[in-house]
């Protein structure tokens, strides 16, 4: 930053992030740091090159004034980024009420008699920003691809129920198991057929015997019965 009596300038380097084929414009700010009117101009080494809006005008007491400056597309860069371009910021005190109208040439030259403040100012090419480089994925920066060993132990629960989940099923297809479980079924299946014979052969006695047997047959009713129900509970309980 420039400290003059008139005006402060912030920079006091034009930078540009150069690119080919491409308008690029850089920003002053002047800072009236006294009580007058204060007028500038800018000058520049280049001025085919450049563009500057304003390039003269009035900055009132206590105030600021922006000044843009846009360079003109390149077609080539310069030799090691390195450029030569110079301006050159004129500033003087400007009668009150003063418009552009009434500021000459006069104004800045230092031999009619006039206070004039100068500041030169460099301009410097920068390169323009990089996009940031994709992150691989399942990766972050400033970590390993596999993680740390916090990540470690927040993935800890969900793959101690995948594998508990995994084993238990590997048991349930395990010949083992399969073979048991057949052999569970095949016995409920047989107790299954032994009552429904049962039953049947209950009924075929009750229409043989008639009524002169029905002491008989009610006896041979309750035993079958009894082995009935005694064949139901083992059905149930397996």
């Amino acid at each position: 930053m420039s400290t003059g009596e008139l005006l402060s300038i912030e920079p006091l380097e034009l930078k540009f992030p150069f690119e080919l084929k491409k308008q690029i414009s850089s920003s002053l700010q002047l800072l009236n740091k006294t009580e007058n009117h204060v007028v500038f101009k800018v000058k520049t080494t280049n001025p085919k090159k450049y563009c500057v809006r304003p390039n003269t005008g009035i900055v009132l007491p206590r105030s600021t004034c922006d000044i843009i400056v846009t360079m003109q597309a390149q077609k080539e860069a310069p030799p090691g980024m390195h450029c030569k371009d110079k301006f050159l910021l004129q500033s003087a005190v400007a009668p009150a009420g003063s418009s552009l109208k009434d500021i000459s040439a006069d104004t800045f030259h230092k031999d009619s008699g006039h206070v004039v403040e100068e500041c030169k100012l460099k301009v410097v090419y920068v390169s323009p920003p990089q996009p940031p480089s994709p992150v691989p994925e399942g990766s972050e920066e400033g970590s390993s691809p596999k993680g740390s060993s916090t990540d470690m132990g927040n993935s800890s629960g969900p793959d101690l129920a995948s594998v508990t989940k995994a084993l238990a099923k590997s048991q349930e297809n395990s010949p083992e198991t399969k073979a048991l479980i057949s052999k569970l079924t095949e016995e409920k299946n047989n107790s299954i057929r032994r009552n429904i014979k049962l039953r049947q052969e209950l009924m075929d006695l009750l229409k043989q015997d008639g009524k002169n047997n029905r002491g008989v047959s009610f006896i041979f009713v309750s035993i079958v019965g009894l082995i009935g129900i005694i064949v139901g509970y083992f059905i149930k309980k397996t």
